[in-house]
Parts: C-alpha cells; sequence; structure tokens
C-alpha cells in the first residue's frame, strides 16, 4: 500500500504554506531522507524529505499550491524499493560504433531525461540557498555552471544575477548604430513587455502584514535628529582593539540597540502589545532588527538583548544577516519580539516612515548619515547627523511618551559614556 507523504509541522504560529519545486518526479526511485521538494512560509523555506525508500507514484500537490499541516504532498510505494544489496536497473547498453555516437542514452524507465548540456558532468547539483534555486529556476540557469563569489560557500540570487548578465555579455551580438535616417518611430523603439511573477509566500504575508498594521493601529511617527559624532569618535579610536578582541567591526546598530533598551526601560509601554482589552507589558527585551532578505525584509530576533555586551550584539547582527542571504534563518531566529529596530541608513535612506511590527507597539528607524551644518553655541560647525523616526501604536502609547523616548535615546547615542553606564 502506497504510503502518504504529509506537510510537517512548520513552525509557532505558521499553519500553511506554498508547495516550491519538486525536485523529483513522478516515477522517480527516492531514498530515506532525500530531499524532494521545498515549502515556503512566510518565515522561512523548509526542505520535505522522504520518510522511507521507494518509487514516486503520484505527486498530489503541484508547484504554487497552498497546503496545510498534514495535508498529503505525494504517495511512495515503499515495495517498488530496490531491495538491500541489489542492483539498480540500469539503462540498457549502446554500441559506439566508430562511425557514429549517439547523442543521447536512453534513461531508465521513471527517470528525468538526459539533457545534451556539459552541466550534465556533475554529479551532484550545488549547493544554493532556496532564493538563489528560485532565481535560476525563472531564469533557465542551470546551477552547476554558476560560480559562488565566495568558494565554498552557497550559491546565492547574487551569484546567480551575476551569471546571468555575464552570459548575456557573452552572447549579444554587437549592433552597428543606426543612422538619424533608420532609426524606426519611437513607438515602435518602446518596449512594452509584461511580466508576471508569482509572490512568495513570505512576500505575500509581508504585505499582508504591513496592510493589517495600518488598518488596525493608530500609527503615529515622530522625527528627531542625532550627532553621531561622538560614536564615529568611540568607534574610531577601538576599531582595532574590538575587532581583535570580538572577531567583528564595532557597527553602528549596537549603539541603538542599547540605547533603546536604556529608554524602554523608562517608557514600558513601548515594549507592549495590546491583547484584547489589556496591555501587556513586557519586561524582557527581545530586539528585532531588521535584514533584508532576497524574498524580502526579515527580523531576526535578539533574545535577552539587554544582557548582551557590544560584541554579543555586533557577532549577532553579523550571522543574521548572513544567513538572511543565504536563506538559512530558521522560525527560531524569528519568533516573537517586543521593539524592533529598522536601519535604513545602509541602503541609503535619508528619512523615512517605519511601519509597526504587529503585534509591537513601537519600531526605531535609522537613516543614513549626513554631514550638515548645525549651530553649536551661536557657531555654525558641520557635524555628521542622522534623522531618526519613531513609529509607535498611539492606543497605547502617547504622543508625549513617544518623544520623550527619542529625546532619550538621542541623548545616550550624542553622550555615549552616560549610554555605558546605564547598560
Amino acid at each position: 500500500m502506497p504510503n502518504p507523504l504529509v506537510v510537517p509541522q512548520l513552525g509557532e504560529s505558521v499553519i500553511e504554506a506554498t508547495v516550491g519545486r519538486w525536485r523529483k518526479s513522478e516515477g522517480d526511485f527516492v531514498e530515506a531522507g532525500e530531499v524532494l521538494l521545498e515549502l515556503e512560509t512566510e518565515k522561512v523555506n523548509l526542505d520535505v524529505s522522504a520518510v522511507q525508500s521507494g518509487r514516486l507514484l503520484r505527486i498530489e500537490r503541484k508547484e504554487g499550491e497552498t497546503v496545510k499541516i498534514g495535508d498529503v504532498l505525494a504517495l511512495i510505494d515503499e515495495t517498488a524499493a530496490p531491495k538491500a544489496g541489489a542492483a539498480k536497473p540500469q539503462a540498457p547498453a549502446i554500441p559506439i560504433t566508430p562511425e557514429k555516437s549517439p547523442a543521447k542514452v536512453p534513461a531508465q524507465l521513471g527517470s528525468k531525461p538526459v539533457q545534451d548540456s556539459p552541466a550534465t558532468t556533475s554529479a551532484s547539483a550545488p549547493r544554493a540557498t532556496p532564493s538563489a534555486r528560485r532565481s535560476a529556476r525563472e531564469k533557465g540557469i542551470d546551477l552547476r555552471q554558476v560560480r559562488a563569489a565566495v568558494e565554498g560557500s552557497p550559491l546565492t540570487p547574487a551569484d546567480v544575477e551575476r551569471h546571468a548578465l555575464t552570459d548575456e555579455a557573452k552572447t549579444k551580438p554587437v549592433e552597428a548604430k543606426p543612422t538619424a535616417a533608420a532609426l524606426p518611430p519611437a513607438s515602435a523603439r518602446e518596449e512594452r513587455r509584461e511580466e508576471r511573477i508569482r509572490m512568495s509566500r513570505r512576500r505575500l504575508t509581508i504585505a499582508s502584514r504591513l496592510v493589517d498594521a495600518l488598518r488596525t493601529a493608530a500609527m503615529v511617527t515622530t522625527f528627531n535628529d542625532v550627532d553621531m559624532s561622538a560614536v564615529m569618535e568611540l568607534r574610531r579610536r577601538h576599531k582595532d582593539s574590538f575587532k581583535e578582541r570580538h572577531g567583528v567591526s564595532l557597527g553602528i546598530v549596537s549603539f541603538f540597540v542599547k540605547a533603546a533598551i536604556a529608554a524602554l526601560h523608562i517608557f514600558p509601554r513601548l515594549n507592549a502589545e495590546i491583547q484584547g482589552e489589556e496591555m501587556v507589558l513586557k519586561h524582557f527585551y527581545d530586539i528585532g532588527v531588521a535584514v533584508g532578505a532576497p524574498d524580502g525584509l526579515v527580523v531576526p530576533v535578539l533574545r535577552n538583548a539587554d544582557c548582551m555586551s557590544f560584541g554579543e550584539l555586533e557577532r549577532a547582527i553579523k550571522t543574521y544577516a548572513r544567513k538572511a542571504e543565504e536563506g538559512t534563518l530558521t522560525l527560531e531566529d524569528l519568533r516573537g519580539g517586543t521593539f524592533t529596530i529598522s536601519n535604513g541608513g545602509v541602503f541609503g535612506s535619508l528619512l523615512s516612515t517605519p511601519i509597526l511590527n504587529p503585534p509591537q507597539v513601537g519600531i526605531l528607524g535609522l537613516h543614513r548619515i549626513d554631514e550638515r551644518p548645525v549651530s553649536i553655541a551661536g557657531e555654525a560647525l558641520i557635524r555628521p547627523i542622522m534623522y531618526v523616526a519613531l513609529s509607535y501604536d498611539h492606543r497605547i502609547v502617547d504622543g508625549l511618551e513617544a518623544v520623550r523616548f527619542l529625546k532619550h535615546v538621542k541623548e545616550l547615542i550624542e553622550n555615549p559614556d552616560a549610554l555605558l553606564l546605564e547598560n
């Protein structure tokens, strides 16, 4: 009797997923523990492996379909598995004569056809992130032909894109520049092309949650500017010794994590959430740090961040950034969070209004640092200034609280010695 392959537990609060690429076809033999397909959830992508060896009789759910925990994905015939010690059926040999060599060798029943590609000389596909596999599939690129920017690391979407551009440059013919008289009308030169791309489960969830946040929360944003001179000077003085001691560079975000936690102690309703008619004040500090990933923004959580040193914070942030790029963040990495910090400055953002990350009621937005003239004691001086933004849920956070919270963060960043004392 065929055994069903079902959707496994997907993690805390995740009840459905989208079927990604199947790595096997109907009729293929599969080994116990072999990865058969990928499931896309709102948080991470999960590989689903065969529980037992056998023949993949039928695929019940195709790529792009939405499934829930326990749904049957496929049927596997365990009785069709090759016996232990028995050789697997081989394709019939075809004699090769000097006059003619076959272009293709017929494959065994149920296996995928052999491709006329030099890439088939590789025994197995290279390691690649789920987003890189998806990008290669959409562009029709064989991952075995792609080289990683960092040797030994998994292929990323950036590696696939670079390969696509290089390949296009090689094959694009050199065209003579037409004269003015030979140019077609402007309407004919304009490319009017459309492309439809299915949104990933994560992108759909991000879209839904952002709209829900705007619809359900009384969201307001307050702004301030911060003189980054003291922090930048402190980083300059301790740059080498910090990296030698902790193995990572001393960045900007760790200072704001420390300053935000100090301010949350004073203004606890920004570290809360609303449940029905109650405010749930949280006396622990799990700070989410927004990270840009190929499939969309993710917010891994620095758990018990108030107990972490600057070195521990910087190592954790760097690890999360790498895992986001590789697509290896786990559900545990993304679970929970009491307050969020989003640094749009790394992408060049001057000013923005961050949207709340439900059920949280506060998010701090950081931006790029620009040298600007400021008046100090009646004298115009050039200082490195950053605009900061605090979005909050006005249902439980008053405007005065929010303004004072952001002012306290500003004071601590402009006086790092006080920040170190408070922590």
